[in-house]
């Protein structure tokens, strides 16, 4: 009877303990998209309930840094910095791994406790390939055509306002373009447990070592580095980890005056159903710390959590306003959705190359054109190509490559032989190595030289849909 009873007692302790710790789990909503059984050009949400270990998840804060070049983005960031920091501190109180990854600000803590334990993490047995590069795309994403044009660099400042903050931050021994110096004192730092790190190799050790299965990324700014870092969205997708968004804890950078013309949160809304559709699902803070998600008091808007808008371009002189995707060599008619049968205005075209080292050899880097080159114009990275003597192709000087990074490719046609079909796929060239480019690209009618650059690195402006990588 004893030996009944005492079985009995320990079953139910068991069970108690086994309850208790699985009411101690994160008990998520994870939102996604999927195609319509009904119309394949059409996307539904769905909702999937898991239960995340706690021990077995981390949460990855992304360049929540202390200032910002423009000033409506710190805005908009320290506002929900509270909400942020509360579920830092829940999900630690629970167990969970805290890594703060705030880019280019490693020397501000140097001798940190926080960031030597990221460095003294032993490195994993198997680290995946390009683990500590930017991530532009992924293999989801090839088909998806990217919702907004970010090239301006997304800042939607006043300029009077914007120029005074400039101004400012100037006052304060900062680089009013890259202003950031450290992490936002907002968010607290835990000296015994977390980690900080802005190193892909790095974060995966730790993500290693820790026997992490789960990941909630939450900061800024979703469209740039939250996806595109080592240690973002992409590159954790891609590699395996159950990662997550936490949509309600990010904003974008998009300015209203650029493509597909609507408010800057409907922009945000745009790239978080990108994010559900092809790289992860999201979640919101609510499923941490109860209450209800975050909402930004600048959001003024009746209809929020946008998953799509049609596309902007009613006539011809929409395509002198915005760039549009499309195939190469594709009929000027089918590229401008029937808007368009033949051009006599130069036309723009650009993508994105991811370049490796190891073309840049003595043989010489070169784009061979399709068409004639006599009246076409080249730029790398905002460099002038020049075309040899005998006018077969553009030269490409190393110092006008970024080596195993994103590169931005921007040609103009001047002619009038491609007035009723864009343009044929060049052919980049190094030795015995070649990329074809043949497959989606950019373009915009009109004579602005200054099309052919974007005031920031390729990798942070264009999206995911024109990128080409050479092997």
């Amino acid at each position: 009877m004893r030996s009944f009873l005492f079985c009995h007692l320990m079953t139910c302790g068991m069970l108690f303990m086994a309850s208790s710790a699985m009411s101690d789990d994160f008990m998520l909503s994870l939102r996604r998209q999927q195609k319509s059984e009904a119309n394949d050009q059409q996307f539904v949400r769905i909702t999937e309930k898991e239960s995340w270990s706690p021990a077995e998840t981390a949460v990855i804060v992304c360049d929540v840094w202390d200032k910002h070049h423009s000033i409506n983005a710190v805005r908009r960031m320290e506002e929900f910095l509270p909400r942020m920091n509360d579920v830092l501190k829940e999900a630690r109180r629970k167990g969970s791994v805290i890594i703060h990854s705030p880019s280019d600000c490693m020397p501000a803590y140097e001798g940190h406790v926080a960031r030597e334990r990221a460095i003294e993490t032993p490195a994993a047995k198997v680290q995946p390939a390009d683990i500590e590069f930017w991530c532009s795309r992924i293999p989801t994403e090839e088909q998806a055509v990217y919702p907004i044009d970010q090239s301006d660099g997304g800042d939607d400042d006043e300029p009077i306002e914007h120029a005074k903050w400039a101004a400012e931050l100037k006052t304060l021994g900062r680089n009013p373009g890259l202003p950031w110096k450290s992490q936002n004192s907002g968010i607290e730092i835990d000296e015994q447990l977390d980690f900080i790190s802005d190193k892909g190799d790095e974060v995966w050790n730790i993500l290693e070592a820790r026997g992490i299965k789960n990941i909630i990324l939450v900061g800024v700014h979703t469209n740039m580095c939250v996806l595109g870092r080592p240690f973002g969205l992409r590159q954790l997708a891609r590699n395996g980890k159950n990662v997550v968004l936490m949509r309600d804890l990010t904003d974008c950078m998009y300015n209203p005056k650029s493509w597909p013309y609507v408010d800057h949160f409907t922009g945000n809304d745009l790239i978080i159903s990108h994010v559900e559709r092809f790289v992860c699902p999201t979640i919101t803070s609510d499923q941490i710390l109860g209450g209800k998600p975050f909402a930004s008091q600048y959001d003024k808007r009746k209809a929020r959590d946008v998953m799509s808008t049609e596309a902007v371009a009613a006539d011809g002189w929409s395509f002198n306003k915005h760039w549009t995707t499309a195939i190469a060599a594709a009929s000027l008619k089918e590229a401008s959705h029937g808007v368009m049968e033949s051009v006599d205005q130069p036309i723009w075209y650009r993508c994105t190359v991811r370049i490796p080292s190891a073309w840049l050899s003595d043989s010489g880097l070169q784009l061979v054109m399709a068409d004639n080159t006599s009246r076409t114009k080249a730029w790398l990275n905002g460099t002038l190509l020049e075309v040899t003597s005998d006018g077969s192709h553009f030269v490409i000087p190393r110092d006008a490559v970024f080596a195993d990074d994103i590169n931005l490719l921007v040609i103009q046609n001047a002619g009038t032989e491609s007035g009723s079909h864009l343009l044929a796929p060049p052919l980049l060239q190094s030795g015995n190595r070649s990329l074809k480019l043949a497959g989606r690209w950019q373009f915009r009618i009109g004579g602005d030289e200054s099309l052919s650059n974007i005031p920031l690195p390729a990798k942070f402006g264009i999206g995911s849909d024109v990128l080409f990588e050479a092997k």
